[in-house]
């Protein structure tokens, strides 16, 4: 029960101060708002235009313009300084009559804040200074010893005034910090959606690298076992159908533990950065035998294996890829592959150049922008491009210097 209560006030409390935080101008259903507003000012004005004022009471010509001043608070946010001279208009010659001067007085200050809470400064002085001229002016003509009375009412006029300036800066000061939170929100979900395309992206490059570079070598091993079978029937070669079926056997199961692994990042629900090891350098060995096992003849050399965890693993997918369009578009049995990864003055060169016939003139596949985007992942830059008279090369250039600084103030 008691929860109940405290959640009601807190609706209450909240609705209160949406309406005060809300821009008369921009305010739902306002004009309804306003009716009623009006309405119900003018009932308290009949009523203390009756209660009287030193004696005096308004007559019916004056309750008649006392009622008719509370007509044009209807459009008092849409045109407040015209309701304002409308109502200076109609409350001036009720006062002249000598009638009750305390029961315009409600009507004349809401359409003073509503001038001050929607108008600029240089408006709401201008406005005081007119409403306080027009009130000297009538209290000079009609009551030439009431100067404490002008002060009076002066006063509270500068108060209306005054107030409703502070209300309007208070909403624009109100306004900007919603929109500074909308703004952080929003960049917030930005981010997060970089980041899901990011990793997406991620994910897809390492899916094509695995699986694309496995297919082709079981592809590769596969002819080779096929070849054995048909060439010579009669004088089958047991031991070598036994090798390649052991070959892609292997290659399976090396393609199985990668794509499981990948498959439990995508699983991960806590959102942790639990991706396993990244490849590096120290694994192109086991690449090249896999590429040797599918016939080519590959030329490894590795002169410098300390490089980030970043760097290394974009220059291990680089050559992974390489060498899967080697062996799938090269066209030869005598395939040779050179691999040439080396330190360059700050940057980490990987070279992969192979004699085969080059890319196909298939539909393209994704090889060539994964490439580029391992290694602009890094900062870095890779040309490709087919070799005068037969041949493809893949030549990469990876920033190492900068990538250690970058890891290095992310630690700190």
């Amino acid at each position: 029960m008691q929860a109940s209560t405290t959640a009601t006030r807190l609706r209450i409390g909240e609705r209160v101060m949406a309406a005060i935080n809300r821009e008369p101008s921009t305010a739902p259903h306002g004009t309804r708002n306003d009716v009623v507003l009006a309405a119900a000012t003018a009932v308290v004005a009949v009523v203390l235009s009756q209660l009287g004022d030193h004696g005096l009471r308004a007559d019916a010509l004056g309750l008649t313009l006392l009622l008719a001043a509370h007509v044009p608070l209807v459009w008092r946010r849409r045109r407040p300084v015209l309701v304002l001279l409308a109502v200076v208009a109609l409350v001036g010659p009720y006062h002249a009559l000598d009638n009750n001067h305390t029961a315009p007085i409600p009507a004349t200050m809401l359409v003073l804040y509503t001038v001050a809470a929607t108008g600029t400064v240089r408006r709401t002085l201008l406005t005081a200074v007119s409403v306080i001229g027009v009130t000297l002016v009538i209290n000079a003509l009609f009551d030439p010893d009431g100067v404490r009375e002008v002060l009076r009412i002066s006063g509270w006029i500068l108060a209306v005034l005054f107030f409703g300036i502070d209300v309007r800066y208070y909403r624009q000061y109100f306004a900007a910090v919603v929109e500074r939170a909308e703004r952080a929100e929003r960049t917030r979900e930005e981010e997060a959606r970089r980041r899901v395309a990011e990793e997406r992206l991620r994910i897809a490059r390492d899916l094509h690298d695995l699986l694309a570079h496995s297919i082709t070598v079981i592809g590769v091993q596969t002819s080779v076992a096929a070849h054995v079978l048909n060439a010579d029937p009669e004088r089958l070669d047991r031991a070598a159908v036994a090798a390649a079926l052991d070959d892609i056997a292997e290659t399976c199961r090396s393609a199985r533990g990668e794509l499981r692994t990948t498959l439990e990042v995508l699983r991960e629900r806590d959102g942790s950065e639990t991706r396993g090891p990244l490849p590096d350098l120290r694994g192109l060995g086991d690449l090249a035998d896999t590429a040797r096992l599918a016939g080519a003849k590959v030329d490894l050399s590795v002169t410098d294996d300390d490089v980030p965890p970043a760097v290394g693993a974009a220059a291990y997918r680089i050559v992974q890829e390489a060498l899967t369009n080697a062996l799938r578009h090269g066209g030869r049995d005598d395939l040779t592959v050179r691999v040439r990864v080396y330190a360059d003055t700050g940057v980490l060169r990987v070279t992969v150049t192979d004699d085969g016939a080059g890319a196909g003139t298939g539909t393209p596949g994704f090889g060539l922008v994964g490439m580029r985007e391992r290694a602009r992942s890094v900062g870095g830059t890779l040309d490709a491009g087919p070799l005068p008279g037969r041949g493809f090369e893949v030549s990469a250039v990876l920033p190492v210097s900068a990538v250690r600084d970058d890891e290095r103030e992310r630690a700190r």
